[in-house]
């Protein structure tokens, strides 16, 4: 029965990562979850999966949720953008997985190189160090350069974060900088577009306490509703404390509904 029941934990795990669900640390890219639909004003995308196996009363629940939603103005200049996470994976003895992550942004072009953002962050997983992470931040994103399908993107933001170890009912009131470089690549023949960024959140008062995260994203429309897209991250959490550092990687590939 234990053989069974860690069989059905791999294919679980596995089809969480196949369709694209799993958020493995506190850092996300924002990057690889923009909308980049020029004048189209609203765009909504969703993945949604459920899943529930009994064995003689051993169990396994899984439930994987992703929603990313942009709202654009009239007049283009202001993009109001959303990101929703549910991560389960539940049997009769213990959670292999628990996590949430909620996202709200809002982004305001002045010229068409600077652009003002503003975001509200919440996130859970309780199988990490940092089990709850809360933030608030402010900066600017601008546009290096936009020429013949290649994009890149330079952002700096001041960021107020309340972290939550649940181990030790420990709470971190932090004051952090976040700076990131992405580069798109629109590949026109083949329809492909290819996205890598690169993370860097020390604390003001401590930059040996900082977070790195870089990414790869490859992604392919295969019709006018659904894409194909792989993803690759590698995340380094150093708290330059008593806490342990969480460093995780992970390869992901799925499919997605664009509405």
């Amino acid at each position: 029965m234990k053989a069974t029941l860690n069989f059905i934990r791999f294919i679980c795990i596995g089809c969480i990562g196949l369709l694209g669900f799993s958020i493995q640390a506190q850092l996300v890219n924002i990057e690889s979850k923009r909308m980049h639909t020029d004048s189209i004003r609203f765009v909504l995308s969703s993945d949604l999966l459920f899943n529930y196996t009994d064995n003689n009363g051993a169990y396994i629940l899984q439930i994987g949720s992703n929603l990313t939603t942009q709202l654009k103005s009239k007049n283009l200049k202001s993009i109001y953008f959303f990101i929703g996470n549910v991560n389960l994976i539940r049997s009769k003895d213990e959670d292999f997985q628990n996590s949430y992550f909620l996202h709200g942004r809002y982004n305001y072009k002045f010229t068409k190189v600077v652009r003002f953002e503003a975001f509200v962050q919440n996130q859970n997983n309780q199988k990490l160090t940092i089990s709850e992470r809360n933030l608030l931040g402010v900066g600017l994103r601008l546009k290096l350069f936009s020429k013949d399908g290649s994009l890149a993107y330079l952002g700096n933001s001041y960021i107020y974060e309340v972290e939550s170890v649940a181990s030790s009912d420990q709470k971190f009131y932090n004051h952090r900088n976040s700076s990131y470089l992405s580069l798109n690549q629109h590949f026109k023949k083949f329809n492909l577009d290819l996205t890598g960024t690169l993370y860097f959140q020390p604390l003001y008062d401590n930059i040996g306490n900082h977070r790195i995260l870089s990414q790869f994203k490859a992604q392919m429309p295969l019709t006018k509703r659904i894409s194909f897209s792989a993803l690759y991250n590698y995340a380094v959490i150093n708290f330059n404390s008593e806490l342990e550092d969480n460093r995780s990687s992970n390869v992901s590939f799925g499919f997605t509904l664009n509405l």
